[in-house]
């Protein structure tokens, strides 16, 4: 009893022919043996029995009584044996729960989901090595107990494919029943085996399943009721068709986590070591949340020197590591030819492509590409996310993929040959490089993807691609951002010349197309043609005739010595024709015949005088500093418009018409004259103008959104700003004075809006009053809540932010009470005095002196902080805030305060008794990318809790 009290052991007792009550009250026989203890042993040790056996009798355990009306002895020791059982696996899960990092949520919800009498079928699904066999394994250790029988059948596909379907379905049914099964039959039919299925209660398992025809096989739908099966597979497809009632997509490990599994197996604790920290973080950040990768990677560092480990990280950014590649090939060798192919072209060339635009470059490739690239989600091979394709700042939804499937799928093209030039597809700078360089192209190669910027000057051959005739893809591009291109490194050609370009052309994308002109190709199976900082002054020869029908989209962004687009009658599926920047531009052709055109972009063509004719379906017109001196009234027939772009152009007449286009949501008029507005738009982009907003003439715009009012020198109020508001940019406001919002409540009663973002930028904003400066707070404040409670209802949505500054030099005691006079605080925050789960939420407020951030620099705020539970180890939170509105140029002066918030700033409390936040500003120069820290004054730090 000892040992219960000071090591945790448990004691299960057995009163054998005793009651309880005697052992508890030392009654009965045991008061008799007791007394003649007494008279034998010192008195000392009798009552320190007697007081051990009080405590027993309190236990709760097994009362034996005995006689024809108790139970017969051996169903007592069956019990006895599967609670002990119970008991010692329960265990021994606790001891190895530090391999289970970052399981518990999902854990959990698989329980939630067996406890659900309707969820018969369970299917785990993810990417190869990603957990799904590990969660399986631990929910069904959890629960086997519960059920009469259990099996969990591991490798299925493997087993099939090594013994046959019959003879698996034989051994699975001999581990459940309990008895030899040999079956001569395809299937189980009707009879004993059958009969004997209806009548279990059964948990079943069936790992890494890739043919849903195996659930009929195994006859999982003879199991009785309350039978629970959970199957594991890497194609959701299987799981849908095999009946899964519920299908759970097993997440990757946060960084927090990945470290923690990183470092048991590289260091064997829970913590990397100090020297390593750095590295550690670079291979997790490769693992991108792994667990194959995680144990992988720290299992073979394990005790290796520094040197080792940073010659492994150089390893990995050119190989794949075998082990992991092995388990990730499986998922490609159970591809068909075509899926195959879409594959290997994301991986070599469109990831984080636009997933538009992929679907209708590999249409002209393969028939059934669709349907390819469906297949291949389903299957955890790549991803749908929303981020900026290749070279574009535009959100839309593109194709992604893990890095180390990107690997695994390069690797599979470096094995087609020794010899470069009989590769399929060739991405490394330096293998591209020595192709053109020494004119080794042959018929194999169907894309080329080249980094300029990674090589030397070339002169190119006017017959370089002469014998690549079955070239489908090229993409020559410089890395970094679009505004760091660089013109010293580069393919170089004879003006005079030009190259001749294969007929299969599917994608070309030529930063720096150094030719007049593009040869005489064929360009009938061209889908998207980019050649953005061209020296064409043509495209093609006007007398020519070119079959453009499968052409979706034309980019010649800073084509300055463009004079003239070629007529583009063929080009009849034409969605998007973006000339930004082509100085030289003074005519465009007609466009009107053009259905599917939607989004024209002329920005910054100083010689366009004429608004253009376009479509009167047309959704998107770009004129930004364009020489267009007028909206005319024919605007009004634009009826689909709903984005119209003229800042800085030389407009000096705005038609009253354009209030009655109803789908115009988007209005970009800086520097423009205007007086009438949309009836309902959702973002106004008025820099620069006269505008004053009468009264509260603003509030009538319910859906507005976005508001830019940069350098209104004559505003001096904003009020009751509409409730919707997500991004508000006011900078340099020199005469605002007054800001108030709506009924603060009015946010949390009416956003319906998916938006998970706020930015309020009131810089420079000197004469505002500190009532104002009071309501941009509150107003601040109370978004932050309703983001919170948003999250925690839809906690797939993207993580909320928030960004608000204006200008001051002190942070609100009320508000923020947790404060210091420096870059770095230490908070404890309030234990949690009810039982119950809750979430702790850390507001940011920083004060900085800006008054050295000018134009084309970027404000970036950083916060680290280390929480530590009771007897735990310290977890870290990182977040980081683009302070400047993107893509514009902001010049600060003075203080300012910031206030900050983001979805990292949200955590499950586990008890912490220390927070400890250190803050940094650093300013970047967008143009050079030079960085500079900048002081932070004072900081401070809110903390609420939500349950």
């Amino acid at each position: 009893m000892d040992r219960k009290d000071t090591q945790g052991h448990i004691v299960l007792p057995i009163f054998y022919h005793v009651d309880p009550s005697n052992v508890r009250n030392i009654g009965g026989s045991f008061k008799t043996s007791f007394e003649d203890h007494e008279l034998k042993r010192p008195i000392d040790e009798v009552k320190r029995w007697k007081a051990a056996f009080v405590e027993v009798g309190k236990l709760k355990g097994w009362h034996i009584i005995g006689g024809k009306f108790d139970r017969p002895e051996t169903e007592y020791i069956k019990d006895i044996v599967e609670y002990v059982i119970k008991k010692l696996m329960n265990n021994y899960f606790r001891n190895a729960s530090e391999e289970l990092v970052g399981i518990d949520d999902q854990k959990k919800m698989i329980l939630g989901l067996i406890e659900q009498e309707d969820t018969r079928i369970i299917g785990l699904w993810g990417m190869g090595g990603i957990g799904k066999t590990t969660l399986a394994d631990v929910v069904y250790k959890e629960v086997s107990q519960k059920f009469e029988d259990s099996c969990f059948l591991h490798n299925v596909s493997e087993k099939i494919e090594k013994q046959g379907m019959e003879s698996l379905r034989d051994d699975f049914l001999t581990e459940l029943l309990k008895q030899e099964i040999r079956i001569r039959t395809p299937s189980i039919g009707q009879g004993f085996i059958q009969e004997r299925l209806n009548n279990k209660k059964v948990i079943v398992v069936l790992d890494d399943v890739n043919d849903s025809d195996l659930m009929n096989d195994l006859g999982v739908q003879h199991f009785g009721e309350g039978s629970k099966i959970i199957i594991t597979s890497r194609d959701k497809q299987v799981l849908k068709n095999g009946g899964a009632n519920k299908i759970h997509e097993v997440v990757k490990l946060n960084e927090n986590d990945s470290l923690q599994l990183f470092s048991i197996f590289a260091f064997r604790q829970l913590n990397p070591a100090i020297d390593f920290l750095n590295l550690s973080y670079k291979f997790v950040q490769y693992a991108q949340g792994s667990p194959l990768a995680l144990k992988v990677l720290g299992s073979r560092l394990y005790t290796k020197s520094k040197r080792d480990w940073e010659s492994e990280v150089d390893k990995l950014k050119e190989y794949a590591q075998p082990k992991i590649s092995q388990i990730l090939k499986r998922s490609f060798d159970g591809l068909d030819e075509l899926e195959k192919n879409v594959f290997l072209d994301i991986a070599c060339f469109f990831k984080n492509e636009s997933k538009e635009d992929a679907e209708e470059i590999l249409s002209r490739c393969y028939r059934g590409a669709v349907s390819g690239i469906s297949n291949l989600l389903d299957k955890c091979l790549i991803d749908i996310i929303t981020a900026s394709p290749f070279f574009s700042i535009e959100y839309c939804e593109c194709i992604s993929m893990h890095d180390m499937l990107e690997e695994m799928g390069k690797d599979i093209v470096r094995q087609e040959a020794k010899e470069l030039w009989k590769h399929s597809r060739l991405w490394n700078p330096k293998d591209v490089y020595q192709v053109l360089r020494y004119n080794k192209g042959t018929d194999l190669i169907q894309g080329l993807k080249l980094d300029m910027s990674q090589i030397d000057n070339l002169q190119l051959c006017p017959t370089v691609f002469d014998n690549m005739y079955n070239l489908r893809v090229i993409l020559f591009y410089f890395s970094g951002r679009f505004w760091k291109k660089s013109s010293e490194k580069k393919l170089l050609a004879d003006q005079d010349d030009s190259v001749s370009l294969p007929d299969e052309l599917r994608y070309l994308f030529w930063d720096y197309y150094p030719f007049k002109s593009l040869s005489s190709f064929n360009p009938i199976n061209l889908v998207v043609l980019k050649l953005p900082h061209g020296d064409m002054e043509f495209l093609w020869n006007e007398d020519s005739y070119q079959n453009l029908v499968n052409l979706r989209e034309i980019d010649l962004t800073q084509c300055k010595k463009l004079r003239k687009i070629p007529n583009l009658l063929s080009a009849i599926n034409l969605k998007s024709l973006c000339c930004n920047g082509c100085e030289s531009l003074v005519e465009h052709p007609c466009l009107d015949h053009l259905a599917y055109l939607k989004t024209l972009e002329l920005e910054g063509c100083h010689n366009l005088k004429k608004f253009p004719e376009v479509p009167n379906h047309f959704s998107i017109l770009e004129l930004d500093e364009t020489g267009i001196e007028e909206v005319p009234d024919s605007v009004e027939h634009l009826t689909r418009l709903e984005q119209l772009c003229l800042r800085k152009s030389g407009v000096k007449k705005v038609s009253s018409n354009i209030s009655k286009l109803g789908f115009l949501r988007s209005l970009y008029l800086s520097h423009c004259p205007i007086t009438e507005f949309p009836k309902n738009p959702s973002e106004l982009y008025l820099s620069e103008t006269q505008t004053e907003f009468p009264g509260n003439s603003i509030l009538k715009f319910r859906s507005l959104e976005f508001l830019h009012i940069d350098h209104c020198n004559n505003l001096k109020f904003l009020s009751e700003l509409p409730p919707y508001l997500r991004y508000l940019f006011a900078h340099d406001c020199s005469s605002l004075e007054k800001v108030s919002f709506t009924n603060q409540n009015l946010y949390e009663l009416e956003s319906s809006d998916d938006s998970h973002e706020f930015f309020m930028l009131f810089s420079n904003c000197f004469n505002l009053n500190q009532d104002s400066i009071s309501n941009i707070e509150a107003n601040a404040m109370i978004k932050i809540g309703s983001l919170v409670k948003k999250w925690e209802k839809e906690s797939d949505c993207d993580p909320p932010s928030l960004v608000c500054c204006f200008p001051g030099n002190e942070i609100s005691a009320n508000t923020f009470e947790y404060q210091s006079m420096s870059s770095s605080l230490i908070l404890r925050p309030s234990p949690n005095g009810c039982s119950g789960r809750r979430y702790l939420v850390f507001v940011i407020c920083l004060v900085a002196n800006s008054a050295h951030v000018h134009k084309y620099e970027d404000l970036i705020c950083s916060c680290e902080c280390q929480l530590m539970p009771t007897g735990g180890h310290y977890e870290k939170l990182k977040s980081e805030w683009y302070c400047s509105p993107e893509f514009e140029s902001v010049q600060y002066t003075g203080d300012h305060v910031l206030i900050l918030f983001s979805g990292a700033m949200v955590k499950n409390d586990k008890g912490y008794q220390e927070a400890s936040f250190e803050f940094h500003i650093k300013k970047l120069d967008f143009l050079s990318g030079e960085e500079e820290l900048i002081k932070v004054e004072k900081c401070g730090v809110h903390v609420s809790y939500v349950a």
